[in-house]
């Protein structure tokens, strides 16, 4: 089994954020999303993953080792491919067309998902889905008997309101390497890129059946109050376990949980909580925080926040009002 993760889009939508950390790598209760993706997906696969291939754009190679860091923690060889341009989901996929052999998942790095399943092989792929309100801005799949019979992509008009939500498996990754490079060879696009929809209809007009997967829930990570609802949701999930780290200090201090406190972290004369993720190092004094994400060596201070994203090095001192917060990366605000 193969794990093939296109994330090569910096994320627009989260910046600040994401103007010196790739969208995927951004840190909540302790994980990064892409982390965090692929260990759900090898929980979810009843064979070995041997190999995850992560495709992303000019990042650095901190940035590919810590990629290869978290494949080769989970068992499997990490492979990292390019994609220059933004030339579509049919195109990224394809930038790892060496890994596109046997049984292959396919899984955006902009999603997180809620599920207990394993994969059924008795088709020839499983398409996951979410039913959503407004589909406009997605893939959307109609079926007959949990067999796909359309793909839309983006559709103008309502067709279905099961919205693809970027997680794919394929019995043949050969099979899907073949419709992805007939859509480049043929400069076939749609909304002018590759899209992965059109290659899955040439599919299915060619007898492969694809079944659909439901998950309980999908979690968004595409802007910062999505990003903060799904750390929430997060936090919720993994509330049972001890999220609060043994080397944080902690001092006349109120937690109110679910929280993750990272290591080195040092909160003195506050309360945080519930839903708050604080990364390493970080200082927080003389504050009220909660429902909110802050990333490691930040110092924030006097300060009374919720709903917010604090980056990492980021120093805050607040005036003691209720403020909502989204800082980038080395900010400094007094």
């Amino acid at each position: 089994m193969k794990i093939i993760v296109p994330m090569a889009g910096r994320g627009s939508r989260l910046r600040p954020h994401t103007l010196t950390t790739p969208k995927p790598l951004l840190k909540f209760a302790g994980k990064s999303i892409v982390q965090r993706l692929v260990e759900d997906i090898v929980s979810v696969c009843d064979e070995k993953v041997d190999e995850i291939a992560f495709i992303i754009g000019d990042f650095g190679s901190e940035v590919e080792d810590e990629l290869v860091l978290i494949a080769n923690n989970l068992g499997a060889k990490g492979s990292v491919f390019f994609q220059d341009k933004p030339l579509g989901t049919a195109h990224a996929i394809l930038c790892a067309k060496s890994c596109l052999q046997g049984n292959v998942v396919v899984a955006f790095a902009d999603t997180l998902f809620s599920a207990d399943f394993k994969i059924d092989k008795s088709h020839d792929g499983i398409i996951w889905v979410s039913q959503i309100d407004d589909p406009s801005a997605f893939g959307v799949v109609k079926m007959e008997n949990n067999i796909i019979t359309d793909f839309v992509e983006k559709p103008v008009k309502f067709v279905s309101d099961l919205a693809i939500i970027g997680i794919y498996y394929f019995n043949s990754g050969e099979n899907l390497s073949t419709e992805l490079q007939f859509l480049i060879d043929n400069n076939i696009k749609d909304k002018g890129e590759y899209q992965l929809t059109n290659a899955l209809e040439n599919m299915k007009n060619k007898g492969l059946k694809f079944s659909v997967g439901q998950v309980n829930e999908w979690l968004d990570c595409g802007n910062k109050d999505a990003t903060i609802y799904t750390n929430s949701r997060v936090l919720e999930f993994n509330k049972n376990n001890n999220l609060i780290s043994k080397k944080a200090k902690l001092v006349d201090c109120n937690i109110i949980p679910p929280c993750y406190i990272g290591d080195g972290v040092e909160i003195i004369n506050s309360t945080i909580g519930p839903h708050v993720s604080i990364g390493n190092n970080t200082l927080v004094k003389n504050s009220t925080i909660k429902n909110s994400i802050i990333q490691e060596s930040s110092r924030i201070s006097n300060t009374k926040t919720q709903n917010s994203m604090i980056g990492n090095y980021v120093s805050y001192e607040g005036k003691d009002c209720d403020v909502e917060l989204s800082l980038g990366d080395f900010c400094e605000q007094k």
